[in-house]
């Protein structure tokens, strides 16, 4: 009795902890998604899309801005940059915009910077262009070959087999940026694509507070001290932004699902560089690199596995190297990461103030269509993201209706589910004609 009482305790703190961390994030992430919404509701991409057909710098840095704007979702910035290999961008090009969609994005600053300080925000910011130059340099000598030519030619025979967009389709239509803003119709579109983002990306975000209370809680420091190398000077951030990595990959936790577990294995101990290598690698996450192998085939999965992880692992060193030396890395690390009860402070406030302005998108997503809003638009059935049918990565028809994903992933989870619903359907029909 004893001991299930203390599980149950310790379930409880845990439980808490990972609330708390989610409390002392919500404004930054209404705040963060919101500014997201708006950015991809505002900005146009067709023209930065006919303009990656290489790697020089200059593709590179608009492959850079493309990502920065996009939704920072690793599923969809994966099945993005497949779709941007489809239509003529260079490799290399479209691995750099799926590393500054989830690595560059504005909501991952923001929460970074509450949850864990503005040291880590501006690392993360810093290690994400490092880790890009060094993708279109040095990695671009190992992504290469014909590898890269037989991924492309299986994209554009799946893509003409079982992909193919309706040539009536039309990109978004609105107007100009200017007034697409005085519209409440571009306002709504705006908040679709907030709360779009949001419901997408609510799995990782529940995963990963979850996990983060447990870890906080539960894992003795001396569990992460034999996990992570102490006390031997620059060995010691080697091993951890070789090993931070590893762990990304095993938690199956993507987008920014994986901060809240990055603030744990701060508190644990993990160094500097091993904190950025971790949040780098939520590209090479198991999941992500199931769909590598669906897109590209196995051996040009696992050249990239090999490629990412030293390019995550030597960007998060290099940072560490470049923050020690300029003084900026913490030398106090957190006891808790999160409060233990609620208290009226900034926080407090600020999360009422973003909760009332969260009603507010919400209102303007349920009446979108009343507004003006959602012309050119679909709604992904699995995940709920918000789709530009012009430019949707994939698509299924079902019934007689075309219906838009955001990536092949969710496209395969709508075709199964149909496929299985259809199933038992005739299951149970042919139970009733049986039937004395």
């Amino acid at each position: 009795m004893f001991a299930t009482a203390t599980v149950l305790v310790d379930i409880g703190r845990s439980l808490r902890e990972g609330f708390f961390m989610f409390w002392e994030t919500l404004w930054p992430l209404v705040l963060g998604f919101g500014i997201a919404g708006a950015v991809q509701a505002f900005v146009s991409r067709d023209a930065l899309r006919q303009r990656l057909g290489d790697h020089r710098a200059p593709a590179v840095a608009r492959a850079s801005l493309y990502g920065m704007v996009s939704s920072s979702c690793s599923y969809a910035a994966s099945a993005m940059a497949k779709s941007l290999l489809v239509k003529g961008a260079d490799y290399i090009a479209a691995m750099v915009f799926m590393f500054a969609s989830t690595n560059l994005v504005i909501e991952l600053g923001i929460v970074l910077v509450v949850l864990m300080g503005w040291q880590f925000a501006v690392s993360e910011f810093v290690g994400g262009i490092i880790m890009i130059v060094l993708l279109a340099t040095v990695g671009a000598l190992w992504l290469r070959g014909r590898a890269v030519v037989e991924a492309r030619k299986r994209l554009h025979e799946d893509d003409v087999a079982g992909h193919a967009r309706d040539a009536s389709r039309a990109s978004t239509s609105g107007g100009s940026r200017s007034a697409r803003l005085r519209s409440p119709a571009g306002w709504a579109d705006s908040a679709t694509y907030t709360i779009a983002d949001l419901t997408m990306l609510r799995r990782e975000l529940v995963v990963g507070y979850t996990v983060a209370g447990f870890l906080a809680v539960l894992v003795p420091t001396s569990v992460w001290q034999a996990v992570f190398l102490t006390g031997h000077g620059f060995w010691t951030s080697v091993e951890n932004v070789i090993v931070g990595p590893f762990i990304a990959i095993i938690s199956f936790v993507c987008s920014i699902g994986n901060v809240p577990l990055a603030a744990a294995l701060w508190k644990g101990g993990i160094s500097f560089g091993g904190v950025i290598s971790f949040i780098f690698a939520d590209l090479i996450a198991f999941p992500l690199l199931m769909i590598y192998r669906r897109y590209y085939g196995t051996r040009l999965m696992l050249r990239m596995l090999v490629v990412f992880w030293v390019l995550m692992s030597t960007a998060g060193l290099l940072t560490e190297l470049l923050f020690r030396g300029a003084g900026l890395v913490p030398t106090a690390r957190p006891t808790t990461v999160a409060p233990a009860h609620f208290s009226w402070n900034y926080t407090t406030y600020l999360n009422l103030v973003f909760l009332v302005l969260f009603g507010v998108l919400y209102w303007l997503y349920r009446n979108r269509e009343r507004l003006g809003g959602g012309n050119g638009y679909a709604r992904d059935p699995i995940c709920g993201m918000q789709v530009e049918k012009a430019h949707a990565p994939a698509s299924v028809v079902h019934a007689g209706e075309r219906n838009y994903f955001c990536s092949d992933h969710c496209a395969a989870r709508f075709s199964a589910r149909e496929v299985g619903t259809t199933a038992s359907s005739s299951s149970a029909s042919g139970h009733r004609r049986s039937d004395p």
